[in-house]
């Protein structure tokens, strides 16, 4: 691992990274412009700070500002779907810096939500946001990841949670009849189990084993795939599940919350399937809260489709301006 003094260089650029379990993406912010981004496998490399030297190139910066799907909590911090652990001290020497905000991604993600334009967001369904109410951020990748941004007087909480760990609720007997085949392969059936892409093969399989019938597609994005060009019937099903589930935990996390600012869909899986997601159960599910179903239709929701949606969060806060 490289090993340099941690002082930092004034004056440098400050660098940005969103760590998942699949991909490490990064990014300089320079004279409040963003440039070089680009994205790492996690896979390729065996740590945080081998990546990100490895981005920076021998590069001098003055900070950095990094988000990791995984808790921030403690002396060594692991991420939850990949094998990466790091201390902040490793990555100091790695990267010759000593002023470094560390937080979860999704925490990234509630403090981007200030910042989107129009362009970033596709609404879904009705509803209108509150003002000054609370809001909040869920989103299917690697794993499940969810956060909220709560007001607090003039300024505004961005939450760190592992929401995505949450116990998944079945609403019908089919649901019952999945979940019931996933407790026997993992014991506790989380909102992550499904709500992700390695969910996504989990329900593919039990939606196989209760029909009897095969399917073709194997990895997230054939499903995907499969199923927005309606090729493979379980895949459809698979993923029909698989927004019905996210509409389910996605009100639960809005009556949680009290989000009448509104909820966001981020993650990478729901922008890959495009209208399939617009004219999914997901919003009828969302609404599905019998005497709150009122309150509920009043609360909006939009998918997220930026292309690297953390940076906003990680830029306001590396500038001091988080919301």
């Amino acid at each position: 691992m490289p090993s340099m003094a941690t002082t930092g260089a004034p004056g440098a650029p400050v660098l940005l990274a969103d760590i998942g379990g699949t991909n490490a993406r990064f990014a300089l912010l320079h004279d409040g412009r963003l440039t070089e981004i680009q994205t790492l496998a996690t896979a390729d490399f065996p740590n945080l700070p081998d990546a990100a030297a490895a981005y920076l190139g021998g590069l001098p910066i003055s900070a950095a500002a990094i988000a990791v799907a995984g808790p921030v909590t403690g002396a060594r911090i692991g991420l939850t779907n990949c094998g990466w652990s790091f201390t902040r001290d490793d990555l100091a020497a790695a990267l010759g810096i000593s002023q470094i905000d560390l937080i979860n991604d999704f925490t990234a993600q509630a403090l981007a939500l200030p910042h989107y334009e129009k362009t970033d967001l596709t609404k879904i369904g009705p509803g209108k946001p509150v003002a000054d109410a609370p809001k909040a951020v869920i989103g299917p990748g690697t794993g499940l990841g969810v956060s909220g941004l709560v007001p607090a007087g003039a300024d505004w909480i961005p939450l760190a949670t592992e929401g995505g760990h949450v116990t998944l609720a079945a609403v019908t007997r089919e649901e019952e009849a999945v979940i019931a085949r996933l407790r026997d392969r993992f014991g506790h059936v989380s909102a992550e189990r499904v709500l992700s892409g390695p969910g996504l093969t989990h329900l593919l399989r039990a939606v196989t084993e209760i029909s009897g019938i095969a399917a073709a597609p194997e990895t997230p994005d054939e499903i995907t795939e499969a199923a927005r060009t309606e090729s493979d019937a379980q895949a459809v099903r698979a993923v029909s599940l698989f927004c019905d589930f996210l509409g389910t935990v996605a009100g639960n996390l809005a009556l949680t919350l009290g989000a009448t600012g509104g909820v966001y869909i981020g993650g990478g899986i729901v922008p890959a399937l495009g209208e399939r997601f617009a004219q999914s159960g997901f919003r009828a599910r969302f609404e599905a809260k019998g005497r709150f179903q009122p309150w509920l239709h009043a609360v909006p929701t939009w998918a997220i489709t930026a292309e690297h949606p953390a940076f906003a969060g990680l830029r306001a806060l590396a500038e001091g301006s988080p919301p």
